[in-house]
């Protein structure tokens, strides 16, 4: 059972000292942040901070101290009773809550008042003590990152994976506001590169009025938003990094408009662009009248605007095309109209190969410029994109390394290996795989062993790139259930040649489908 929170698009709202000890200023924020968020609908946070001051406080420093932060977390205490007032408070405005614990005794406070999700500030990252605590609470974690290296952030996600901890990472500068030079947005980049399996977001400090960095960081993939907020009175004036509810609103606002203009990472094509596309394409006319059955030639049409729903365009145009109605001069040629030639069969795998080298890209998996390519096509190349598979053969020794690659929907027959053991190992993608009759489905870093004389085929929703480790292999050691494949010359299955075969490729098949 998968019973991990959902950290995507949270809006937290610190309100850390600003209630000011007092629990009716307090209400007064969570009432006005609250409808903020309720007015934009999002999934909004209410976090707290909580540290025990009678412990947390050295006895020297209680009276006076020089550290710039001990008066203030003195002048603004609050007792529990206050506390579990905001709590409840924020709770009947249907938002979750979260609270930061300074100390150890303050996590159990956390855990025994009911919080959804604990969170470990930039300060606290390497206090190892307190680190374990909070680890041991069973809460969903939030961990900034202010100050640290990556070295330190590796630390922080092995100390919480080896726990067992369900956690996301904030990318933070802590500085107090942050200066315009300072923000280091791109380093969302590189956490979300680095923790590919977790939620990353952007714990802010900047100017209240300053919509663009929220915008820049919805665009480099954060998907937590966090800053201080508070509210000003006569008596009271907010930091330079908290916002008021009425700014929230605007924050918010500036957020969603930004998620929206991003999208989403599948883009479909609206038909309204379809059309003001098509309203620039040249269409295919004949410079010449044309007869029926003719075959036309480049210089019998010409291209030109504007492009008629239904016409033949420039981009589809090719020489062979057949009229299968009379054509007049300056009339279009319509696709009802003309039968097209099927594409040559090196241009179907050469159309192909551009996926497999986009799959390849988008999984970060590098190859050298050494190896061979076999382009397998068991029902012919015709059929390639239905049932067949990329294999780069990387090394065939007393051990056999092969990297394969399908595109989406692509299968591969059943078949054994009467002596090649093989076990497979999912790089990029999902693969379904079945084995003795049995299916599994693969994710990045599953594998799955497979015997000889075992019945296995495989095929991909998404495309996938897997490895192959194996024994030897040696040429004719497949035994595929249809038997129509085994009757099959190798060479009529599966297509050799060097790198990707750019130039090859044509005579290599065209050599190849002689009798």
């Amino acid at each position: 059972m998968n019973d991990a929170f959902d950290f995507n698009d949270l809006f937290v709202f610190d309100i850390a000292n600003n209630h000011q000890g007092s629990v009716e200023h307090g209400l007064n924020i969570i009432d006005g942040v609250g409808a903020a968020a309720r007015q934009h609908g999002v999934r909004g946070v209410f976090k707290f901070q909580f540290r025990q001051l009678d412990s947390f406080i050295h006895p020297a420093h209680k009276g006076s101290s020089d550290n710039k932060h001990l008066g203030r977390f003195s002048s603004t205490r609050m007792d529990q009773a206050g506390y579990k007032a905001l709590f409840d408070a924020s709770k009947a405005q249907g938002m979750y809550t979260m609270c930061t614990p300074f100390d150890e005794e303050s996590v159990d406070l956390v855990v025994s008042m009911g919080f959804d999700l604990i969170k470990v500030a930039s300060c606290s990252a390497k206090d190892w003590p307190l680190l374990e605590k909070i680890a041991n609470s069973n809460l969903p974690v939030i961990f900034s990152t202010g100050g640290l290296g990556l070295s330190n952030i590796d630390d922080l996600v092995s100390f919480f994976e080896h726990r067992g901890c369900d956690f996301a990472v904030m990318h933070c500068v802590s500085l107090y506001p942050i200066p315009a030079d300072k923000f280091h947005l791109n380093q969302i980049d590189v956490l979300r590169e680095r923790y590919p399996n977790r939620v990353i977001g952007w714990s802010t400090h900047e100017d209240p009025d300053a919509l663009l960095p929220v915008a820049i960081a919805v665009a480099k993939g954060a998907r937590i938003f966090e800053r201080h907020v508070g509210v000003a009175t006569d008596t009271i004036t907010l930091n330079a990094y908290s916002s008021t509810p009425a700014q929230v609103g605007t924050w918010i606002a500036a957020a969603k408009a930004a998620i929206e203009i991003c999208g989403s990472r599948a883009r479909i094509i609206d038909e309204a662009e379809t059309a003001s596309l098509d309203s620039l394409r040249r269409g295919v006319f004949a410079r010449s009248a044309i007869k029926k059955g003719t075959t036309v030639t480049r210089d019998m049409v010409y291209f030109a605007m504007p492009y008629q729903h239904g016409q033949m365009d420039s981009g589809h145009w090719r020489d062979g095309i057949v009229a299968q109605d009379n054509v007049d001069v300056d009339q279009s040629l319509r696709t009802e109209a003309v039968a097209i030639p099927a594409d040559p069969d090196y241009l179907i795998i050469k159309e192909a190969v551009h996926e497999v080298k986009a799959l390849l890209a988008e999984g970060h998996i590098a190859l050298n410029s050494e190896f061979e390519v076999e382009y397998s096509h068991h029902y012919g190349i015709r059929r390639f994109r239905d049932v067949g598979a990329v294999i780069i053969n990387v090394i065939n020794r007393e051990y056999c390394k092969k990297i394969l690659v399908q595109l989406p929907g692509q299968k591969h027959p059943a078949h054994f290996h009467k002596l090649k053991e093989e076990t497979f190992q999912v790089l990029y993608g999902e693969l379904r795989i079945w084995v003795d009759g049995r299916e599994k489905i693969l994710h990045p870093g599953d594998t799955c062993m497979v015997l000889p004389g075992v019945w296995h085929s495989f095929w991909t929703p998404t495309g996938c790139v897997f490895e192959e480790i194996s024994t030897t292999h040696h040429n004719n050691d497949s035994v595929y259930k249809d038997s129509a494949i085994n009757q099959l010359e190798r060479h009529q299955r599966k297509t050799r040649v060097n790198h990707w075969g750019r130039w090859e490729l044509p005579k290599k098949l065209e050599a190849e489908a002689r009798p």
